[in-house]
């Protein structure tokens, strides 16, 4: 998130970020975006009786601050395919692997573990299956003998904080020529 906010203050960036949403109440992400001047919303999953209502309510503070696109960094909830079709090619995420490899979590161990030589972070469209959204863009890294979960991880997200505001960048872009 952060990031994404550095990258969108320069002044020809095409993206402005103009609310964050948060499903946890003690993310360390609110704080920091309060002190850069961006509204922050906090919709606890924790206080709604169903994914349904909870995702109901994302959708309408959304829209109510007009938003156009939606960039998921560090939501950690799976969507349901009602939220996804809302939303369909105008939500991207981030995943910490090269998709369609190592889907889900504990990404770095299982490329690890799996032998790869190399490994990155993708940025996807989000759809109704986990992680199985159109790959917009990646990055790729070499995987090295002595890498640990933690060391290539450290590495991974050197790439990730390069790739999506650039890949956010080139959606905004071509969103903007197409008004």
């Amino acid at each position: 998130m952060e990031t994404l906010v550095t990258a969108a203050r320069a002044p020809d960036y095409p993206a402005e970020i103009v609310l964050v949403i948060c499903n946890r109440p003690k993310a360390g992400g609110i704080e920091r975006a309060k002190k850069r001047g961006i509204p922050c919303v906090v919709i606890d999953h924790k206080g709604f009786k169903t994914r349904k209502s909870f995702e109901r309510e994302i959708d309408k503070t959304l829209r109510s601050h007009n938003i156009e696109l939606i960039c998921n960094a560090g939501f950690m909830r799976i969507l349901t395919p009602w939220f996804v079709k809302q939303w369909l090619g105008r939500q991207l995420n981030i995943h910490p692997s090269l998709l369609p490899k190592h889907k889900g979590l504990h990404t770095h161990q299982r490329a690890i573990e799996a032998g790869d030589t190399e490994h990155g972070c993708t940025i996807h469209y989000v759809s109704e299956g986990m992680d199985e959204g159109e790959i917009i863009s990646q990055a790729r890294i070499p995987i090295h003998p002595d890498d640990t979960p933690d060391t290539l991880s450290a590495r991974v997200l050197v790439e990730e904080h390069k790739l999506y505001p650039d890949t956010l960048n080139m959606i905004a872009e071509s969103l903007r020529n197409k008004e």
